[in-house]
């Protein structure tokens, strides 16, 4: 595991140095609960997305009947 390498190490570092390490672990884990709550905007369909699913009609661009 990487977790006990990680503690060594810590603990080769002075007190000064091992609060910014725990910042960062804190600056980290807001980031990632950021990320995992940001809803991923869903990609839009290219061309022909609404093939086979609507009807139009023929004379669609034809002028209008006035009445």
């Amino acid at each position: 595991m990487i977790q006990p390498a990680i503690l060594e190490k810590l603990a080769e570092l002075p007190e000064s140095l091992q609060t910014e390490v725990l910042h960062y672990i804190e600056f980290l884990i807001e980031k990632q609960a950021k990320n995992s709550t940001q809803e991923k905007p869903t990609t839009r369909g290219g061309l022909g997305i609404w093939k086979d699913k609507i009807w139009m009609s023929d004379d669609f661009d034809e002028p209008l009947e006035e009445k």
